[in-house]
Parts: C-alpha cells; structure tokens; sequence
C-alpha cells in the first residue's frame, strides 16, 4: 500500500485489508518522542530496559514475575508460537482468558514473533467469537484453560486452539522450547500489531487495526504527559485485556515506565478496594460507576496509597468525582478514548482538572467540535467531536470508515462543547441527545442530576418516543438497598436541580442496570425496555 514501509510479514491479510490510503485521518506526530523509526516492534520496546530482579506484574495469591522472568516466558511461548505450532508473522492469532500474567505473556509472545494479536473478552459467547474470527481470517487461539468451553462450542472452522493453565502434555506452558533468547521479528512501525473489535451491542462488530507504533504512542502520549508513572507505581484496574482500556492501563502503561501492574482475575468495586489495600496499589484504572460504587465501601479499606484514579469508558459524572475527592482527596482523572483510537486522547491531571468536563487534547492530539458538515463551530456551542494525533481510525474491511473519517479528523460520536478556554465538556453520545417539545436535552445532564440525591446509586436516561412531545425523557435508577422507590419525591428532587423540561416524564426503577461485559451502559436496551412500559 502506498506510504506504508516494508511489512515484515509473510501473511499480508492485515495490510490487505487497511482501508484505502485516502479514507485514512490525517496522522500527526507532533512530539518528538512520536518520530519512531521504520523498523519497530512495539513488544521488545516494551520489554527492553528495566533491571531482570524488578517486579513487571503481580496476582492476589501467585508468585510476582520479575521483569527477567517476563522476558525469559515471552521469549519460551514466542519460540513455541513460531517453531511449535507454525505461527508466521502476520497471522492473526486469537487470545482468551481473565486478565493474568500468562495472558499478557502471550500478548506479548505473539507481537515479538510479528503475529497479530486479536484479544477477546473471556465472556464473548460462541457466535460472537464466531463473527471475529470469520471477520479477521483467525486460524490459531491461545486460550486459558478455564475459557476454551465457549470457544469449542463455537466450531470455527480450521482453528487451531491451543489452551494454556491445564496439566496435559500439550498444554502451551508444558511444551518443550529452547530456554534462550528469541530473535525479535523485524516488523514495521505501520505494520499492524492488534486488532481490537468493538464490543458490536448494535450491530456487527467492527475491527480497528493498530500499528505496532500506536501501542507506543499511547503511553508516549496519554501516560508519558498526563499520568506521569513512576517505576515504583502500582497499577490495577478493572478493565480486562481484551478491552482497550485496560489493555493501555494493565500492561502497557505500566511496562513502558519499567513499573509493576496489579492483574486481577476478578475486578469489581467489592474486589478492588482490598487489592488497593494489601498491595498498595498507587494508579487505578475502573470506570464511573466502580468508583461510586467503592464510595459506600471505603471503611475500613486504606487507599492512602493511591495518587492516580483513572475513570474512562463513559462520562464521569460531577457528581461522583466530587463524592470521591470528598471521601478521599484524590482528583480523579476524566479521560474519553475510543476502540478507534486506541486510548484515551482528551484528559486532564492534577491541578489542571475541572469537574464536570473531560478536559484538554493529550499532548500530541488535537481536538475541535464541527457540525454535521465538518464545519468548526464557535465556543460554546454543542456539535460532534473530531479528533486527530498519531493514532488513528482503520477499519477491518468496513464501510464505516467513511462515517467515522471525515476530512481527515476521527469523528467519535460524541456530542461535545469547547469551552472558551479550551476545556473540552461532554454533552451526550451523539445518539442520546433526547429533542423533547423542541428542547434539545442531554441524557447524562439528568443522569448527573439524579445521582445528586443521597439514594441514588445509579441512573440511565434515554428519550421514548412520544406522541405529543416526540420524544419524552424516562429514567432508570438504582437505588440504595432500603431507600424507598418514591419516583414523585425524585422528580421533585431533579426539578430543585434542572429547568423543568429536563425532568424525566417517568422514572423506572431497577435492581440493575444493563452494561455490557467492559462495564459499559447499554442504553439500547433501556430504549428498548422503555418502550413496553
């Protein structure tokens, strides 16, 4: 393809299938850290460097792994990828498993032997896999032992799976392999290292190819200027491997800064505060909710070490990152990314934070808000978010290149406002902005409303078609155990808060909300529940 350099891989399916050279985003490397050379494999740079008796990850209840004994696995599992089990660089090999050492060994085993990592979601069901592996031509798997069920049943056809964690003999960790250094695969900076797929709740998903320079440019960008690791930080989270997020914040984050990462099987709010505790755990990765959901935990939990909160994946209400600055003196950090896009590309830290809005363009990103044109709109005035720096979107073979590239910018499908000084504030997912009566109202302004009351643990708002107003707003709300569901002393509540043709026409009350296995909010679902009330 034109412009790229000379692939190092034998299976060109990946570089195939890059969408043409002129539906690409306009690429920028603006920061001289971004001026990577041609030849780079992004595993053996995020190997490279720390001492061997340095600590690179840790479990609950394992031996942790030096940075030497990482080095010396990934070079055994890459020799037994290529020699054993016939992997070539470029072929697109599917990972699966809860978020472990051994995973991420793997991760970085089938980059260093110039293959294609395509990490899945433990809780992906059979169909779901099917499609991925029909869409990225996958034709070997490397799974935990305790996730292969889903992956059998799913009979793809020509995959090779080979499980790792169990006792028989041809289990990945008991084949034989050379104990000496593995010759790194010579690849291409813009040779494609992963493919992550969106989660695919509204549709079929959609695959976004990532060069092996993107994996660096994350942490050169977002982690280098804005989390500013140490190497003696700590870092855990809730997101798994498979989720780009905590892909970024488990491993690659913490690897590129020579600091050690916390994996935890299980990662909800119930099993995050002790792991803070016993391992002193200092930059934490979860979403929105898990941090609201910690705030009734905190007792008896020490989270003194933490300084670094990290919140992403959906809108951090204000609401919350005050209850959290309150309960502990800690600023958490906004951030909005994308699958598209790999990481998180608009944030803010320390001092520089302003709740209620996500914050300013990373170093080395830019962002601005247009219209439905690709038109910059004045300050202060609400449209779509466009987005450009080193990494950028590349779709799988898809159609919707051309929906999410316009005139070189990444538009996220998000409705923003930039503020005069340059502070960036979310309004909605451009699909929920509800238009009630000719009010034009954003979902999560009255989610932030509702999660102002002392009772509220969570709230979802989308609009339901209307017969009078077009659309009306109805809220999902999750209460604390023992308050009472009084949906007219709440709405009174939101009206005390809000103008009161934002107030929510009905309130429906859950024991849970939807969210997809990420721990993302599926509002389709509520729409869809909300229009049986």
């Amino acid at each position: 393809m034109a412009g790229l350099t000379r692939s190092a891989h034998v299976d060109t399916f990946a570089r195939d299938h890059l969408p043409p050279p002129d539906q690409w985003p306009e690429l920028r490397f603006d920061l001289p850290e971004l001026r990577y050379p041609e030849r780079l494999n992004c595993a053996a740079e995020l190997l490279h460097g720390p001492p061997d008796d340095r600590t690179a990850f840790r479990t609950p209840h394992g031996e942790p792994w030096t940075y030497g004994e990482l080095r010396a696995r990934v070079d055994r599992l890459a020799h037994i990828l290529t020699s054993g089990l016939g992997i070539a660089p470029g072929n697109r090999v599917l990972l699966r498993g809860p978020t472990t050492p051994w995973l991420a060994a793997c991760w970085l085993a089938v980059l260093k032997a110039g293959a294609v990592a395509v990490t899945v979601l433990a809780q992906q069901r059979p169909h779901e896999l099917s499609t991925i592996c029909e869409m990225a031509r996958v034709r070997h798997a490397l799974c935990d032992i305790r996730a292969v069920d889903d992956l059998a049943k799913a009979e793809i056809p020509g995959l090779r799976i080979t499980t790792y964690g169990g006792d028989a003999p041809d289990d990945l960790l008991h084949r034989p392999a050379p104990d000496t250094p593995y010759p790194t695969v010579d690849t291409a900076a813009d040779d494609v290292a992963l493919i992550a797929f969106t989660s695919g709740t509204t549709g079929r998903p959609k695959g976004c190819m990532h060069f092996h320079r993107d994996v660096l440019a994350i942490a050169d960008t977002f982690s280098r200027h804005v989390l500013r690791p140490h190497t003696d930080d700590v870092f855990a989270g809730s997101p798994p491997l498979g989720f780009t997020f905590g892909l970024g914040g488990l491993v690659v984050f913490p690897l590129r800064a020579g600091a050690t990462a916390l994996l935890l099987e299980q990662a909800g709010p119930k099993q995050l505060l002790p792991a803070i505790t016993e391992h002193r755990v200092s930059v934490l990765f979860t979403a929105p909710t898990a941090y609201r959901a910690m705030l009734g935990e905190l007792d008896g939990h020490d989270v003194t070490c933490l300084r670094r909160c990290v919140s992403a994946g959906e809108n951090l209400p204000a609401a919350t990152w005050h209850s959290w600055h309150e309960r502990t003196g800690l600023r958490i950090i906004n951030g909005i990314g994308a699958t598209e896009l790999l990481h998180i590309f608009i944030s803010a830290a320390d001092e520089h934070i302003r709740p209620g809005t996500t914050g300013l363009p990373v170093p080395g990103w830019h962002a601005r808000v247009v219209d439905g044109e690709g038109r910059e709109l004045p300050d202060g005035e609400p449209g779509l978010l466009a987005v450009r720096g080193p990494v950028g979107c590349r779709y799988l073979a898809d159609p919707r290149q051309r929906e999410y590239v316009r005139g070189g910018w990444n538009i996220t499908g998000d409705t923003y406002v930039r503020e005069s000084d340059g502070y960036f504030r979310h309004v909605a997912r451009a699909d929920d902005m509800i238009i009630s009566a000719g009010y034009n109202i954003a979902g999560p302004e009255v989610e932030d409303a509702l999660l102002r009351h002392p009772d509220v643990v969570e709230a979802a708002v989308v609009g339901r078609p209307d017969e009078a107003r077009g659309m009306a707003v109805v809220a999902f709300v999750v209460l604390k155990e023992g308050a009472e569901r009084d949906a007219e002393a709440l709405r009174g509540f939101v009206k005390s808060e809000l103008a009161p043709y934002k107030c929510p026409r009905e309130i429906v009350f859950l024991d849970a909300l939807p969210r997809t296995a990420t721990g993302k909010l599926q509002r389709f679902r509520l729409r869809t529940e909300g229009d049986q009330q």
